[in-house]
């Protein structure tokens, strides 16, 4: 039995945050009905077609749960969803600002009509402030959490290579969600649950934003390198190959001198001698470093920096990354279904012992609604009704 076989998510959902949080909630056998416009579904369907013709987004999201499509502005739509939710335990969204209160489902009237509900709606600046109607794309957050500002080289501000500010408020619902649902179980009452992106993002920028306000300039932008530690990020080796080390103390730059560059002379050289100093002289620790890696391969990079006890990691392309040897040995890659056929993807990162998650196909648009709609009590004829008036 899986941890959460036996509770119902109802998840008016779209693009990333939502979508993420539901489904670590059916990874672990929660029923998650997820409604979809009729014809088009959620728009994460079509940003690309590189998951044989399905999108990679979609797929990564949505496996294990039921689509139903569904004109939630209709009133007969408006009576379908009501049906869920009198079954449902737990209700998420995170539509446009204002969308769900104009559809007469927000969380305080919710509230009151399913006391035992758990409401979780996810925002992109939060349910009050002069942002609150904005709209928050996760770059356009990325940019007002100051992430931009820190990311990248000294030249050029970078965004994170995903999407991290909705991946960020995803995961706060998902463990948001799992604590109301164990107040509930300890009380019997619902809750709400609100989680925004700013909110999420700004958690996370807490040691750049106490670094900079208790020190009084901000964390430099340096790339792939460390902005306080040295030497701490890539260094490229004779074939051209990256890998990135890291020393955390003067005892690893011992060990560096000795098993990696072998020039011992260097640990006590004014220039280096501490963090600090190497900070100072960075250029020229930099020189030194590549004059020696210029007469070795990656190879034997990797070597002498085991047999130091040095840790690295090699800069991997996304196809080295598929194939990496502790994902292959962990088996962690398996097979679940799709519309397209069987596709590869990766088990969730989280195990818990005797419990087993689980990992279903990704649905179709709308392969779920004549099931779901059965479920609520409605008969053939107005399940066509419904179909033909573009209901579902």
């Amino acid at each position: 039995m899986s941890l959460l076989q036996g509770v119902t998510v109802v998840a008016l959902e779209q693009a990333v945050a939502a979508p993420l949080a539901s489904r670590h909630l059916a990874d672990w056998g929660a029923r998650v009905i997820k409604i979809e416009r009729p014809g088009s579904g959620d728009f994460a369907r079509h940003y690309d077609q590189t998951v044989h013709g399905l999108s990679s987004h979609f797929v990564w999201l949505n496996r294990s749960k039921q689509s139903l499509t569904l004109d939630v502005k209709t009133r007969a739509g408006k009576e379908v969803f009501s049906r869920l939710l009198e079954g449902a335990d737990v209700y998420i969204q995170n539509l446009a600002p204002g969308a769900v209160d104009r559809l007469g489902f927000g969380a305080q009237r919710l509230r009151g009509d399913y006391p035992t509900l758990v409401v979780c709606n996810v925002s992109g600046y939060g349910d009050s402030g002069p942002y609150r109607d904005k709209k928050a794309y996760d770059l356009l957050v990325q940019a007002e959490t100051g992430l931009l500002s820190i990311t990248g080289t000294e030249e050029s501000p970078s965004k994170a290579g995903i999407s991290i500010a909705d991946i960020a408020a995803g995961m706060y619902a998902y463990s948001g969600i799992l604590a109301a649902l164990l107040r509930r179980a300890q009380s019997g009452e619902g809750s709400v649950v609100d989680v925004s992106l700013f909110d999420a993002l700004a958690e996370w920028m807490s040691y750049p934003a106490y670094f900079t306000g208790y020190g009084g300039t901000a964390p430099a932008r340096t790339g792939a390198h460390h902005a306080t530690i040295s030497p701490y990020g890539p260094v490229t080796a004779s074939d051209g190959r990256t890998v990135l080390i890291g020393l955390q103390n003067e005892r690893e730059w011992a060990t560096f001198c000795r098993h990696v560059l072998l020039r011992e002379e260097l640990i006590e050289d004014s220039r280096f001698r501490n963090n600090s100093v190497r900070n100072a002289h960075l250029t020229e620790l930099e020189e030194v470093t590549a004059e020696v890696l210029a007469r070795i391969d990656s190879e034997q990079l990797v070597k002498r920096l085991e047999a130091g006890g040095i840790a690295y990691g090699r800069m991997n392309t996304m196809q080295e990354f598929c194939e990496h040897a502790q994902l292959l040995a962990r088996r962690r890659w398996i097979e679940i279904g799709s519309p397209a056929g069987p596709i590869r993807v990766l088990l969730p990162p989280v195990k818990v012992e005797g419990e087993d998650v689980f990992m279903g196909a990704v649905p179709d648009i709308g392969e779920h609604t004549d099931l779901i709609l059965d479920s609520l009590g409605y008969s053939e004829r107005e399940i066509k009704e419904l179909r033909d008036s573009n209901v579902v």
